[in-house]
């Protein structure tokens, strides 16, 4: 028996970045006339650029001060994204409601004690055989909540508890891929009938020392003068951390319209790839999703997800000019930074809210994103991890909200 054809709508979109925080802060910021002002900072001990939080009243979705203080700033900021997700969607608070509201959460890992760390570093100096002190300051000066704050599933727990989201709960992890199979699993349950509402997105802080040491360790930092995406092409090419909460609400059509709920747009396709990117397979497989998606070049917003590694980067951007020369392509993280788990759902936020409006963002600096001047009516969305990865969504606009 042939299964309902169903239609995936975006229908809440919370978004917090170094621009602001919601939906009309983000469409003034990247208003189409002029170029993208992005906020960035240079942040300790790396020195290495970040696009760092803006002011937030945590309190206006996260209102008992107990919840705020035992969760760390990329569980805050999900939580308070969340929030904002099912705010915009016109989900009703009580706890009936939302108990029918699944959820899907892209996360990585908890924050360490950097204080505990530089302690542990400067006793051990000089001495033959630090482990005993070692053990007895790990004992004695972690908090005893630290390694159950640093699970990944935390910020799902967090979300149920203050925001009684209370229906099934899954959380991936793995970088840039945990958000683009956060959104693929989330639609795939909504086309199979298994899910009529679905919460899904993550966060990422951008300012954690331990993760930046990491970063710059491998190599994966914008050195030297901040440029936009498309102009990291030396040596010291490499992506800018950016501090994001992305959370999208996917419904099911007609259990959006019978709550008589408005659509930013229709989620019509996407699918997620991995493997090697040597000898132009990281191309070959990126056209190939993009042949599946069945977009074509009309009215063609390109949202690209690029990280600003030179090889990878300079490859998907040139593949997207060839394939789709009458579309606007902006890569979004020269204004919100790369935001790791929550990067893709950054894509699809910018690319629904933008169909909603009928308007394109402003090019990034520097002259390589040409201008244009047309109202969308689709929006292809790119996300290249910055190790492994890709993921690929189209977004469609539908009545205006």
């Amino acid at each position: 028996m042939d299964q309902p054809a169903r239609d995936v709508l975006i229908t809440g979109v919370g978004l917090v970045s170094s621009l602001g925080e919601g939906v009309e802060t983000h469409l003034a910021r990247l208003a189409p006339h002029g170029n993208i002002q992005p906020a960035i900072e240079s942040v300790e001990p790396t020195g290495h650029f970040v696009h760092p939080l803006p002011p937030i009243d945590w309190s206006l979705q996260i209102p008992k001060k107990s919840d705020q203080r035992q969760m760390e700033t990329w569980q805050k900021l999900g939580v308070y994204a969340a929030g904002l997700a099912l705010t915009d969607a016109d989900v009703a608070a009580d706890e009936a409601t939302r108990a029918k509201v699944d959820m899907i959460v892209a996360a990585g890992g908890g924050e360490r004690d950097p204080d505990v760390d530089a302690l542990v570093m400067a006793r051990a100096r000089g001495q033959d055989d630090p482990l005993p002190m070692m053990n007895e300051l790990l004992s004695s000066e972690l908090r005893p909540t630290l390694f159950l704050a640093q699970l990944s599933n935390l910020m799902a727990g967090n979300i149920s508890i203050v925001h009684k989201v209370t229906g099934s709960s899954r959380t991936f992890m793995g970088e840039e891929s945990a958000g683009i199979s956060a959104v693929q699993v989330a639609a795939a349950r909504i086309l199979a009938g298994q899910s009529r509402i679905c919460l899904v997105g993550g966060a990422f802080s951008a300012a954690r020392k331990d993760l930046l040491v990491n970063y710059e360790l491998g190599g994966y930092l914008l050195g030297g003068d901040w440029r936009p995406v498309p102009a990291r092409t030396s040596a010291d090419a490499g992506f800018v951390p950016g501090s994001v909460g992305a959370f999208l609400v996917l419904e099911e059509a007609e259990h959006a319209r019978a709550r008589g709920a408005t659509a930013y747009g229709r989620l019509s396709f996407v699918a997620g790839d991995r493997g090697p990117r040597s000898d132009g397979r990281l191309a070959e497989r990126l056209g190939r999703l993009f042949d599946e998606s069945g977009v074509s070049d009309e009215e063609l917003l390109v949202l690209s997800g690029a990280s600003g590694q030179d090889e990878a980067t300079s490859e998907e951007l040139t593949l997207l000019n060839r394939r789709f020369p009458q579309a606007a392509v902006r890569t979004f993280g020269s204004a919100v930074g790369h935001a790791m788990e929550a990067h893709f759902p950054t894509g699809v936020a910018l690319a629904a809210i933008h169909l909603s409006a009928g308007r394109l963002p402003a090019p990034a600096a520097g002259g390589e994103e040409r201008p244009a001047d047309f109202a969308p009516s689709c929006a292809l969305v790119t996300s290249v991890g910055h190790v492994r990865g890709e993921g690929v969504a189209l977004v469609e606009a539908i009545e205006p909200r």
